[in-house]
Order: C-alpha cells, then sequence, then structure tokens
C-alpha cells in the first residue's frame, strides 16, 4: 500500500478533494477507494490520518459506529469535521436515506467528559468548534443576520433551538470540529 494522504474524504461523491484519499462507494471519477461506509471496519490502518472530512454522509449511516472508526484511524491531535442536517431542516425529512438528523449538541456525546460519554467506548478530546448552518437564498435574506447572532456564543445556539426561533428560522445543517 502507498503512503496515505494525511486527511481522509469520507463519501465524497463528486466532491473530488485534491490532497485527500477521496472514499465513496461509488466508482466516481477521482474517487481513491471504494468502499461502502456501511461495511465496517474501514479499509485504513489504525492512527492514518490527520482530519477526516465528513460532509452530509453520517446522516445516512449508524453514525455512532462509523465515528468509532473515525476515531480509530485517526491520529492523536487529528479532527474529524461533520456537516449533516439540522433537525429543522427540510431536506432532512425529504431525503428518504437520511437515517438520523443532528442537533448542535450531539456530536458532544462522544466526547471524554460529557454527561453520557459512558454510552460509548471512545471518546474524542474536544469539541474545536460547532456552527449552525443556515441556507443563503434569496428569497431568505434574514439568514445572513440569524446564523451569525445564532453562532455568537453556545448559549445562543441552545436557546435557538430550544424555542420557536428554530421553528420561524429552521437551519440547514450542523457543523462540528471533533478532536481527538
Amino acid at each position: 500500500m502507498t503512503e496515505l494522504a494525511p486527511r481522509l474524504n469520507l463519501g465524497c461523491g463528486t466532491d473530488i478533494r485534491p490532497g485527500y484519499v477521496n472514499l465513496d462507494i461509488a466508482p466516481l471519477p477521482g474517487v481513491d477507494v471504494v468502499h461502502d461506509l456501511a461495511e465496517l471496519p474501514l479499509p485504513f490502518p489504525d492512527e492514518a490520518f490527520d482530519e477526516v472530512n465528513c460532509k452530509d454522509i453520517l446522516e445516512h449511516l449508524d453514525y455512532a459506529d462509523v465515528l468509532r472508526e473515525i476515531h480509530r484511524i485517526l491520529r492523536p491531535g487529528g479532527r474529524v469535521v461533520v456537516e449533516g442536517p439540522h433537525f429543522t431542516a427540510a431536506a432532512e425529512w425529504i431525503d428518504p436515506t437520511h437515517r438520523a438528523a443532528f442537533s448542535i449538541e450531539t456530536f458532544g456525546f462522544f466526547v471524554a467528559g460529557s454527561d453520557r460519554a459512558y454510552y460509548f467506548d471512545f471518546h474524542f478530546s474536544a469539541v474545536a468548534q460547532r456552527r449552525i448552518v443556515f441556507h443563503r437564498y434569496r428569497w431568505q435574506p434574514w439568514n445572513y443576520v440569524v446564523e451569525p447572532l445564532v453562532n455568537l456564543r453556545p448559549a445562543w445556539q441552545t436557546f435557538y433551538e430550544e424555542t420557536f426561533l428554530s421553528r420561524l428560522f429552521p437551519a440547514a445543517n450542523v457543523r462540528v470540529t471533533l478532536v481527538k
């Protein structure tokens, strides 16, 4: 096996990223590794990557098992960047292949010291970043103001999710970076 790039792009589809090992279930142009993410373990050695990108993929899978595998293949201090549908996103309920939607707090369950970390036999060391992402459509100009306000402080993210604001201004995605 040749030396792996220190970054992995899981479920890349047509989002081929230079400098990454691009993995997808379909043998599309630019895909380096063809593998079904529902079939674990992942075909990589322990601690092979500094970064794993998971954009719009975990919602299609049993994501706790996939995160366990990502934890295994990340080097100490490595990061996983997760982006997936917020629970208020219309796309979450339209796509029949989605199995989950996420809250800003969802991935905190996988961090050491979390009040629910006991559910899992692996733990990331920290949440480096968490952000609620909104669509930027011409017919929704208020999202240009809502997104920075909601993400100003973690308490505001929680307030947004727990009140009528999340129904009035539905989000698109949650973006979280976890550190091993």
